[in-house]
């Protein structure tokens, strides 16, 4: 049996649904069960092998889907500077070597009017992700590498810029195949094949897998995969793993539901799919209820947890006093704004309180602004990227100002940390994980609009959590709830759900 994972694209700000990906991951690992994750963008920025080990994927689970149709392996990047400058006969050209900024180095040509411009892994001095070629002021070239040229695209003027039309795909030994691109368009040419768009072009690559009655094809995001996956998977048992809110709760009625439009076409052929697997059983129950009301349809659905613990995280040494912890990309659907404008106000009762935030994303500049207006930087910390583990158990509580989490692994770990949580009283994560008036505290919300509100109540509610809440209590109820979550637990619901599969 091999699980084979469909994704699109991975980042250094990966989302939930990457992390619950390597999650799973660890668990087929342990459970001696063979899994590929399948990456289906362009991914231009860096190496892929780079974005996925970075989460913890090892190299043999990966398979992305440009790379595939290569006898090129998924490997860390290792060419070389000294090897691009064999390559252009730097020496015998007279080259000049210009370094533009640590992670940036231009080899210029004066003689040819020409020059590259070579881009290095970050971290590195000399190891080179990818290098871009002008000849007379015009953009020629872009070559892409890991251990060895991986592929190129070749660039003309068009309405004066640069616009590639044409990709070409290495063997270490010579081409595997060629993208043709025209605008938002492309098709594909192998030696055997041509595929006239992306769709077909997944397509071909399912089919190539062969996939047999005993594997299983997961589809962790739909999006020009979903019609492929249906017509070429076989035999294969065929999966969706629902990461989100499923629907839009304003759009639906008695007689008409909305489906988030990143599961509609799964939802809309549940009938052909094997099964489909929730995050917490709140989303199973209410899904379940939905697929028999407007559907008239009982497909079967599973909740298992997108993480786990593998145990529970005691605190080495006493955990900070009034200090509150955070950790998500820092995007606006996270509302960490609000967080940091409810702990400004709750710090005028609370003069020891103090928050960090953990994560990146495109609101750090946002954010940091908002700190420095308030004064705050003394007590407000953006503390970028970090392993948690060890980190969880210093805090007593968790913040989270999230309008929806499908799971949130974040407030798993903060409960396996013994946090106390403060949250809205939203589907699905926050109700799984906090338990009013327990670990924590649920706040009413109906919708963004009740910015001030929300605000005034998380600080509120942050103050009565340090002035009233019997915090041994507190994180004995979180450990407690954590319990389900340990990687035990998570593991035999893999193997109950992988077992059946097998004997249907």
């Amino acid at each position: 049996m091999t699980v084979y994972s469909f994704n699109q694209g991975i980042g250094w700000a990966s989302s939930g649904v990457e992390y619950a990906q390597a999650y799973r991951a660890k668990v087929f690992k342990n459970l001696g069960i063979e899994a590929k994750f399948i990456f289906t963008d362009l991914i231009l920025g860096e190496n892929l092998e780079t974005l996925t080990a970075n989460i913890g994927f090892d190299d043999e689970e990966i398979i992305w889907l440009y790379q595939y149709f290569t006898d090129i392996k998924i490997a860390p990047s290792s060419y070389t500077l000294d090897q691009l400058k064999a390559s252009l006969d730097f020496e015998k050209r007279q080259g000049k070597l210009e370094r533009v900024n640590e992670h940036t180095v231009r080899l210029l040509f004066a003689k040819d009017d020409q020059y590259a411009t070579a881009y290095l892994k970050k971290g590195t001095a000399d190891i080179v992700d990818r290098v871009e070629y002008v000849s007379g002021k015009y953009l020629i070239r872009k070559d892409y590498f890991t251990y060895t040229r991986l592929f190129t695209e070749y660039y003309a003027p068009f309405d004066n810029k640069a616009t590639v039309y044409l990709r070409r795909f290495y063997n270490e030994d010579g081409i595997a195949y060629e993208e043709f691109v025209d605008q938002d368009k492309s098709w594909y040419r192998f030696k055997d094949k041509i595929c006239y768009s992306k769709a077909e072009f997944i397509e071909y690559f399912i089919r190539s897998l062969q996939l047999t009655k005993d594997d299983v094809l997961i589809i962790d995001r739909a999006t020009v995969v979903g019609q492929p996956a249906l017509v070429a998977h076989g035999p294969a048992k065929i999966g969706v793993v629902v990461h989100a809110e499923h629907f839009s709760e304003n759009s639906t009625d008695d007689d008409y539901i909305l489906w988030n439009n990143f599961y509609e076409y799964q939802f809309d052929h549940a009938d052909e799919i094997d099964f489909f697997v929730t995050a917490t059983e709140k989303q199973k129950e209410l899904l379940s209820a939905q697929f028999k009301k407007y559907r008239g349809i009982e497909p079967k659905i599973v909740a298992i947890p997108v993480g786990s613990l593998a145990k529970l995280s005691q605190p080495t040494v006493k955990r900070k006093p009034y200090s509150l912890i955070t950790a998500s990309r820092l995007a606006g659907e996270k509302h960490i704004d609000w967080l940091i404008q409810a702990v400004v106000k709750a710090k005028k009762q609370l003069p020891e309180l103090s928050f960090d935030i953990y994560g990146e994303g495109s609101q750090r500049s946002l954010l940091n602004n908002l700190i420095t207006a308030n004064n705050a930087q003394d007590y407000i910390k953006l503390k970028g990227h970090h392993d948690l583990k060890t980190i969880y158990p210093k805090y007593e509580a968790y913040l989270s100002g999230s309008t929806s989490e499908g799971f949130g692994l974040t407030l798993m770990e903060a409960v396996g940390s013994g946090l106390g949580m403060i949250g809205l009283n939203v589907r699905y994560g926050n109700q799984t994980f906090i338990a009013d008036g327990k670990n924590g505290y649920l706040l009413d919300f109906k919708n963004t609009n009740e910015q001030k509100l929300l605000i005034d109540s998380l600080a509120e509610k942050i103050v009565e959590f340090f002035t009233t809440a019997d915090l041994t209590e507190v994180h004995q109820v979180s450990y407690d709830l954590a319990k389900g979550y340990l990687t035990t637990e998570v593991e035999q619901k893999w193997q109950n759900l992988l077992g059946e599969l097998k004997n249907d």
